[in-house]
């Protein structure tokens, strides 16, 4: 029996990508269906890398807490030497929090937790994945796209005003679109295998023959969890054996020894490293992000944290373009995360280059916190702006006072789903408009928060008279003087910002 529904956002797959873009618009009331082709969650753990901006994001999602405490940092790397002894060094710069970037080194968490902590916080709030439900067609229409579902006795069709493919590299969605996928595949192919091991302390992440693509191989214990994750070259051709049989066969004859045993295989995985940016993110009513989009070297754990970034960019914008904003706010979309993925991609390949030659010290550029959108069509500076965070920059965070004399931050101000404007140096009662979906706050007479300290001033660069927007997803939309207020004003207007009341002096 063939069905019709109707939902305003289809999503394709429940990976990391789809769960982020699921749990934007559901707390954002927004109809959706989220769908998945496997029976069951993804167990493994690829992506195990969370930067410190997806921190921020998760921070905003409310579950980076959960996060924390599921993950860990990461170990410090022990690089073998061929007499036995070894090396230890820090995988990463050592780096402290800061007032304006709260976290400042990566954390570990296998992928399969970091998709069931965003799958829990989805069912906190009302909506869960259908798992086991394949897109078989896809067509678009004046007004939206329609969908062939099919899952076990039944197939449906669903009439979604927009579609937004997550469903990874080989993107069933993209394809069906016609939509291009160049880049190159980098010559390299390897394992990824989440075992239980014995013979090896889980203080280190001990990696063997650096520098040698036939006998590297490392294994990492994995935060939150009692295994590791095997990860090596292999040849370009034949059957490779994932068994624990195969791979610790595999392992003695790379590094010599017998006292380390792989007794259990949890997942393995052997694939071609890629290096692919989809030729555009759009066609019609349908969206592409994640690996759909663009698909990474795994070297500098920049894959699934694009993806995440992705969700968080698109998930907002059709939320407010559904509410009644101008459908052109969409086009910013692949205006701002195409170039950050093309950026992300040469790092990662840069990264894998230099593991080839046994170097993993990783730095700040992994940590998408200098990410931004300085060419976007939503960044707006009037005057023009020669110091300090720009227009299209993350904001930073900073800490700040309630008016109440409570301590708070930026961040919390920030938190949730409303655009933030904050004026510094003026009278809030009588500065501003009150619009739907925007919080109003001010640094001045009778401002409400208090700027203790100058961290705020200090981090934003900001002289009386000055106003920053800061969007929802924690980039700065906007900064102008009081004497540009008006082109504030159009720009609130474009991004569906609708006045409610004037907020008059009391």
């Amino acid at each position: 029996m063939n069905r019709t529904f109707t939902t305003d956002v289809l999503i394709c797959g429940a990976g990391a990508a789809g769960l982020t873009l699921a749990v934007e618009l559901a707390r954002r009331g927004v109809n959706f269906r989220l769908i998945e082709k496997l029976a069951d969650p993804f167990r493994g753990s690829r992506g195990k890398g969370i930067q410190p901006r997806t921190l921020e994001v998760f921070e905003d999602l409310g579950i980076v807490d959960r996060v924390v405490a599921a993950g860990g940092v990461y170990p410090p790397q022990r690089e073998y030497r061929a007499d036995g002894s070894y090396a230890e060094t820090a995988l990463f710069e050592a780096s402290d929090p800061s007032p304006e970037e709260p976290y400042r080194i990566p954390l570990m968490l296998p992928q399969f937790i970091t998709e069931a902590i965003l799958r829990e916080r989805l069912i906190e709030l009302g909506h869960r994945p259908e798992f086991g439900c394949e897109l078989t067609g896809l067509h678009q229409e004046s007004r939206g796209a329609v969908a062939t579902l099919r899952t076990t006795g039944r197939e449906e069709t669903v009439h979604a005003r927009y579609l937004v493919g997550t469903d990874g590299g080989r993107s069933t969605i993209r394809q069906a679109l016609g939509i291009e996928f160049p880049g190159k595949t980098l010559g390299v192919r390897a394992i990824v295998a989440d075992v239980l091991a014995t013979g090896l302390s889980r203080e280190a992440w001990h990696r063997f023959n650096e520098g040698s693509m036939e006998k590297q191989i490392s294994l990492c214990p994995l935060a939150g969890t009692g295994m590791f994750q095997l990860q090596g070259p292999i040849p370009l051709e034949g059957d490779i054996d994932l068994s624990a049989q195969g791979l610790s066969a595999l392992l003695a004859d790379r590094i010599g020894r017998s006292d380390i045993a792989i007794d259990e295989v949890l997942w393995a995985s052997a694939f071609n490293m890629n290096a692919r940016l989809a030729d555009r993110y759009r066609d019609g009513q349908v969206f592409l992000a994640g690996d759909a989009a663009h698909t990474h070297p795994p070297t500098g754990g920049q894959g699934l944290n694009t993806s995440v970034q992705d969700s968080y960019n698109l998930g907002w914008k059709l939320a407010a373009v559904l509410r009644g904003a101008l459908d052109k706010l969409l086009e910013s979309y692949e205006q701002e995360r195409r170039p950050i993925a093309a950026q992300m991609l040469g790092l990662s390949t840069r990264l894998l280059e230099a593991a080839k030659a046994g170097s993993v010290r990783r730095g700040r550029e992994v940590h998408q916190l200098d990410l931004c959108y300085p060419d976007s069509s939503l960044s707006l500076e009037r005057p023009e702006r020669r110091c300090g965070p720009l227009a299209g920059d993350r904001a930073p965070d900073a800490p700040i006072r309630g008016a109440g004399g409570q301590p708070t931050r930026l961040f919390n101000l920030f938190k949730g789903t409303h655009w933030t404007l904050i004026g510094y140096g003026v009278d809030r009662l009588s500065a501003a408009k009150a619009r739907r979906g925007l919080l109003i706050h001010a640094v001045g007479p009778r401002g409400d928060i208090l700027d203790y300290g100058g961290h705020l001033r200090d981090s934003y660069s900001v002289r009386e008279g000055d106003w920053v927007l800061v969007r929802p997803d924690g980039y700065i939309g906007a900064i102008v003087s009081s004497e540009f207020i008006s082109e504030l004003d159009g720009y609130l207007d474009d991004v569906g910002l609708q006045v409610s009341w004037e907020f008059n002096e009391v």
